[in-house]
């Protein structure tokens, strides 16, 4: 108990696992995005090769009496339908020309012919070595028209205009939530599965992602590598660190607020607000408490416990924010209202849905 007391004050991992509202926020996990970013290579791919015909095309001459756009469709379907089609015999895949079979096939292969002559990095085609080469001349074609940002990919680009919009396309099926990336929403699926694929080596501890697990082998490692400018004390995170340098902003002030308590406990759990400290770790993702109802609450994503169970319908529920949230379904309650358009709802969180405040937080 000394020593995770000990380890408990410097033991919050904000940037890959942390807990508000009695509730997970979502942390994008390196391992689950590989995917993702595989995805945006081939849709940058296919984009290129889409701008590369267009400019090569000859010009056409067309009749002034256009078809309808829906007769134009059909015609344009029936057109593709009767292509010849040029098919993997390993996998069954089908293509419309030589040349996409022939990309295709270096799957199978494993040939790679397009190196890239300053990392030595290979790649299937050469759009995907010219998309890579952005990362070495710092191209970037893509400007943000709302923050004036410059990014170098198409797919990138993309996932940056949903900070602006509030567009969550990923939505999880079991609990509503949506997310803006699809990585993220895999990693967010681990806490309804119970998944944790990543496992410390030395004492067997399971994480559901792998910053957890890096941050966790600090304790292993002894490594401290965030530093104080003021003071020379250094921790394992770099979310401690700021929580310590909270004590140096306060030093020539009065830490006095005003609150009242009854008992002096309390006023000491009062008290860890203004000094940062939290001495209850989750052994499981290290994340840190300033009082342990709230680590207790907080056990229940890794148990599964659920102790409150509506008697309307009979569903259990682990937390209790949640619960109440869950009964104002059945009570028709909105407490919630838009300052904007008057529109109320059940949760808090739906008033960041509503369109036009993303619209207006950006004229």
């Amino acid at each position: 108990m000394a020593f995770i007391k000990e380890e408990s004050e410097d033991m919050k991992i904000a940037e890959t696992f942390r807990v508000k509202h009695e509730d997970t926020e979502e942390q994008t996990d390196p391992m689950a995005l590989k995917e993702e970013n595989q995805e945006l290579k081939e849709n940058e791919h296919k984009d290129q090769y889409e701008e590369t015909c267009f400019h090569n095309r000859r010009k056409s001459f067309s009749c002034s009496q256009k078809m309808p756009e829906n007769t134009l469709s059909q015609k344009r379907a029936q057109k593709i339908g009767t292509r010849r089609r040029f098919t993997c015999q390993q996998c069954g895949k089908s293509y419309t020309n030589k040349n996409s079979l022939k990309f295709h096939m270096r799957v199978h292969t494993g040939e790679i012919p397009y190196t890239c002559q300053q990392c030595g990095k290979s790649f299937i085609r050469p759009a995907s070595l010219k998309v890579h080469m952005r990362i070495h001349t710092g191209e970037k074609l893509f400007t943000c028209p709302q923050c004036g940002k410059n990014i170098g990919q198409k797919g990138h680009f993309i996932i940056h205009m949903r900070t602006h919009t509030g567009e969550n396309p990923f939505t999880c099926q079991q609990c509503g939530k949506s997310f803006s990336r699809k990585g993220i929403l895999k990693v967010h699926m681990r806490i309804h599965t119970g998944e944790n694929p990543f496992t410390c080596q030395q004492c067997g501890t399971r994480f559901n992602q792998k910053g957890n697990l890096d941050a966790h082998m600090r304790i292993h490692t002894g490594e401290k590598p965030f530093v104080c400018d003021q003071c020379g004390k250094s921790f394992r995170f770099s979310v401690a660190l700021n929580q310590h340098m909270r004590i140096h902003s306060r030093e020539n002030s009065e830490m006095n607020c005003g609150k009242c308590y009854t008992n002096k406990g309390s006023l000491r759990v009062h008290m860890r607000v203004h000094t940062g400290e939290k001495p209850y770790m989750c052994q499981q993702c290290g994340t840190s408490f300033n009082r342990p109802t709230s680590l207790k609450r907080h056990t229940r994503i890794h148990t599964g416990e659920k102790p409150f169970t509506c008697q309307l319908c009979g569903k259990n529920i682990g937390q209790k924010g949640h619960f109440n949230d869950h009964m104002r379904i059945h009570t028709g309650e909105n407490p919630f209202t838009c300052q904007q358009c008057g529109k109320s709802f059940s949760r808090k969180e739906n008033l960041k849905s509503i369109p036009h405040n993303d619209k207006a937080k950006f004229q």
